[in-house]
């Protein structure tokens, strides 16, 4: 029978810097990856950065993000509801993330075209997320580790705060392996659309699932029944707007629309509900997946004009075109009227100021409720654009508590023996609302580098 020192259930980020961490530090290491070798890294493979502090300027990164700037950031988008030493501690850790993950073949760059607000806090991967984690699987292959594909995990048994052994599904084949510690990054339950609709009813149906098709949360399940402590709201999570022609799974970062800050954002009814400009993007792009599953038919539709074009990143998908409001709203299925109101409402309560794209800007509304707080200029150059939206979910933040040490709590609040968790599973730690761009790859590398360190550390007594 083979006996390794360390699992780790779960090929993204999190789970193979784990798998490097543990092997760095001596282990016998397996990875156990539930999606075939060429869907393998989870929803990593869509990913473009990770946000990290830095004192000074480095080849990709300008200026200097401290700590303390880091950590403000990440408690206003949360509210202040995260756990205060595990959120210092990713802060801490973020500084080194760049260094250690280029010593397994990740490469990085500058910001793009597009991102450069971005330019002072995120370093992107060269490539991007594939290019990350063939990286990554290219370093632990020669490293030693075993990857095993197809493999999912079905069971774990777990007895006095020990895991003993994992049944592992291949094919049509179920076997038990075992292992002196095991590391669960096997991401959230966000594929799972049964799971959803317990949560959301009748809207998860309209949901867009922006990454693999292979989190279905099946781990968060076993553990939380095996009495792990769980963190998180249920209906929290990483939700963002997406295109509404986007593919039900894997349709990445590609359908992401970051038009909503330079234009206006109705619902079916051609009424606007929302602040688009209440923030900078990067600390604000996250809250409108929630906000499009909150109206009718889980549907929205960004409308911007000729002025807008060149602020943001396009989609994969063409806008839909059309020479004055009215055609739009007919072509987008909006009441003409309502909309041809609303967008003369809001220009009217356009106020003069100097528009930045780059920087919180002085263009407001008056009047209006609500009022666009940054980025208000007169929706009134042809040719007018629209996109149809839907609520895109990126990861659950329904999760397991951990420790500093990335040991899974168990319900006592004892943390296991030989039990950690990495990567989404746990990020409900530290994000239990609100998202930051780039801290889910920060949260995988610096929780999976804890994991695999202190899981290869951990021995189980001889006989056991």
């Amino acid at each position: 029978m083979d006996l390794y020192d360390v699992a780790v259930v779960g090929g993204g980020n999190a789970g193979l810097c784990a798998a490097l961490a543990a092997r760095q530090a001596g282990a016998e290491v397996i990875v156990l990856e539930r999606a075939p070798r060429d869907l393998r890294g989870g929803n990593s493979r869509h990913t473009r950065n990770l946000r990290c502090a830095h004192a000074a300027p480095t080849g990709v990164l300008t200026e200097s993000y401290s700590e303390d700037e880091f950590l403000a950031d990440l408690m206003r988008v949360t509210g202040n509801e995260t756990d205060g030493p595990l959120a210092r501690l990713l802060v801490d850790r973020s500084a080194a993330c760049p260094g250690w993950m280029g010593r397994f073949g990740a490469r990085f760059q500058p910001s793009l075209s597009g991102t450069l607000h971005l330019s002072r806090t995120n370093a992107f991967f060269l490539g991007g997320g594939k290019a990350l984690m063939n990286s990554y699987y290219a370093s632990a292959g020669r490293a030693g580790i075993h990857a095993r594909y197809d493999a999912e995990v079905i069971g774990l048994d777990i007895e006095r705060g020990e895991c003993r052994a994992l049944s592992v599904r291949t094919g049509g084949r179920v076997e038990t392996l075992h292992a002196r510690t095991v590391v669960i990054a096997a991401g959230g339950f966000e594929a799972n659309i049964d799971w959803l609709r317990e949560i959301w009813g009748e809207a998860a149906d309209n949901f867009v699932i922006r990454g693999t098709p292979y989190n279905t949360g099946t781990l968060l399940r076993l553990l939380l029944d095996a009495g792990a402590q769980p963190v998180g709201d249920p209906r929290e999570c990483h939700a963002i707007a997406v295109d509404a022609r986007a593919p039900r799974f894997d349709g990445g970062i590609v359908t992401r629309l970051d038009s909503i800050p330079f234009g206006i954002v109705v619902n079916r009814a051609g009424e606007r509900f929302y602040d688009e400009g209440e923030d900078a993007w990067p600390k604000r792009y996250a809250i409108w997946g929630r906000l499009i599953a909150g109206q009718p038919d889980q549907m929205a539709f960004s409308i911007v004009d000729a002025k807008a074009q060149g602020t943001f990143m396009p989609s994969v998908f063409p806008p839909v075109a059309a020479s004055s409001i009215r055609e739009l709203a007919v072509a987008l299925g909006v009441p003409a009227g309502r909309l041809d109101a609303t967008v003369a409402s809001f220009n009217a309560a356009v106020r003069p100021g100097t528009f930045n794209h780059t920087a919180l800007d002085d263009c407001r509304t008056e009047g209006l409720a609500p009022n666009k707080t940054h980025w208000a200029q007169r929706i009134d150059t042809p040719p007018f654009w629209g996109y149809p939206l839907r609520p895109g979910i990126t990861f659950t933040y329904l999760g397991v508590t951990v420790d500093e040490r990335a040991r899974v709590r168990l319900a006592g609040g004892e943390p296991a023996r030989n039990l950690f968790a990495a990567g989404e599973i746990m990020a409900g730690n530290i994000l239990r609302r609100g998202y930051i761009a780039g801290i889910g790859m920060t949260i995988g590398a610096v929780f999976g580098r804890i994991a695999g360190e202190e899981a290869a550390r951990y021995r189980l007594p001889s006989g056991s």
